[in-house]
């Protein structure tokens, strides 16, 4: 066997694949005489047939089977050993009429190869990494949620400005009517608001749905309809209302602070504002991290330069489309278009993995699996796992390989992270989430 390589430029290459005689003759000999063992032909004897008989039955599908897996494994074997950063997967070359009965065979595949490039994590101008606090504001609010959510339920004889109203919306034509429970705050305006207040249970509200609220996604929980539905509805509907509730706060004391953090561990309300505060900061951390690692991804795809075999890839992404949705030039071309982005930032990725030599062990992906399902466990109250019990509900969650693997690449963006903390010209802004939120994703 023989295999050579031409390059055409920097990103494309051909493998020429030469296969003699005396490279598959041995294994195809071999598979035909254990055929011509138990092959079951009418006339012969199993065991007795004649061997000129097998072959002109069965021995060009052999021929042709075994010289296809040789062609791979050699292939394989030759990308591996010429360490080739191959992008997608070698393409042969169309050959129409390949001639069977020779006894040596020529093919050839079309390598789209990766750039040679180099990356800079750190950018010109500085790259914001939030530091967000809970800020008294947010610690208040949250006090007053817990009282709420932790209060009792007073029934009222008709709707003051608090009160918790139960009831049906309905539209016959549009055949609407869901059950839900609202608060006036929840309305847009002033003038909604105002045709609940006084109403008593049996009441029935006559409302249009158009500016109900601010947001559509209300309206969608409201009359139980999708978001496609509720997109500028302008219909009439009513609310009947069935109950008038106001929730008596609750007390804070150490009854409930027990209850919310268990025996103890929170003795008051400046306690157990530092709490929320620890707590919330921790997601908060998280969240500022993702917005690092984007806005980091964001800059390196934007600012490594390199280009790519764009018409070998183009022509992989539709020769490996499935024969249900099949694609025509302009396709695969608007397909590679999308997925451009991600195949940069994939080559940029792993540069950075290998050039900082960054790697992931089973035994951190065990120790983060464990970790993971301590914090869950705890979540329902047991604290104290032991090792036996970690290690054996680590080993069934990594029996399932996506699961292992989703666990890897959540290893290497945090040491990526890590990596971009190091490097990247970094400027720390700290500010309220509230004023994070703004910042980031505009002023809802």
């Amino acid at each position: 066997m023989n295999i050579t390589r031409e390059n055409v430029d920097a990103l494309n290459a051909v493998v020429k694949v030469d296969i003699a005689k005396e490279d598959y003759s041995d294994k195809v000999e071999k598979i035909l005489s254990d055929y011509r063992k138990t092959a079951n032909i009418p006339g012969f004897r199993k065991g007795h047939v004649p061997m000129g008989m097998v072959k002109k039955q069965y021995g060009k599908a052999v021929l042709v089977d075994e010289v296809n897996k040789l062609l791979q494994d050699a292939l394989n074997k030759y990308l591996t050993e010429e360490k080739l950063d191959v992008l997608g997967q070698p393409l042969p070359k169309q050959q129409d009429n390949i001639d069977w009965d020779a006894d040596t065979f020529s093919f050839e595949f079309e390598l789209g190869l990766a750039p040679e490039f180099e990356v800079n994590v750190a950018s010109k101008e500085p790259i914001v990494k939030y530091n967000i606090i809970a800020d008294d504001k947010m610690l208040d609010e949250q006090v007053a949620n817990i009282q709420k959510q932790y209060g009792k339920l007073v029934s009222q004889n008709e709707v003051v400005a608090d009160s918790e109203i139960t009831g049906v919306y309905r539209n016959e034509e549009r055949e609407i009517e869901n059950k839900v429970s609202l608060t006036l705050d929840k309305f847009a305006g002033d003038a909604t608001e105002k045709l609940f207040l006084g109403a008593k249970a049996g009441d029935v509200i006559t409302l249009q749905t158009k500016g109900l609220f601010d947001d559509e996604h209300e309206l969608m929980h409201a009359l139980k309809l999708g978001h496609d539905e509720v997109h500028g509805l302008d219909i009439e509907v009513t609310f009947t209302i069935e109950e008038i509730n106001t929730r008596e706060l609750a007390e804070l004391d150490q009854e409930l602070f027990d209850k919310l953090f268990g025996k103890d561990v929170v003795k008051s309300v400046t306690e157990l504002k530092e709490k929320i505060k620890e707590d919330a900061e921790k997601q908060f951390a998280q969240q500022a991290d993702q917005k690092l690692l984007n806005d980091v991804t964001e800059y390196l795809v934007a600012n490594t330069q390199f280009d790519l075999p764009a018409e070998f890839l183009q022509k992989w992404i539709q020769q490996t489309s499935n024969e249900e949705q099949s694609l025509d030039n302009d396709q695969a071309k608007e397909e590679y278009e999308k997925s451009e982005k991600g195949i940069r930032y994939q080559l940029i990725e792993s540069k950075l993995i290998v050039d900082n030599d960054i790697k992931v062990t089973m035994d951190d992906i065990k120790n983060h699996a464990k970790e993971m399902i301590k914090g869950q466990m705890a979540q329902f109250g047991q604290m104290n796992p032991s090792d036996k019990e970690l290690d054996d509900i680590a080993a069934r969650v990594l029996s399932n390989q996506d699961e292992a693997r989703r666990i890897s690449e959540q290893l290497i963006s945090q040491k990526l992270l890590e990596l971009y903390k190091e490097k990247a010209n970094i400027e720390v802004k700290e500010l309220s989430y509230e004023d994070f939120v703004k910042e980031v994703y505009g002023d809802k």
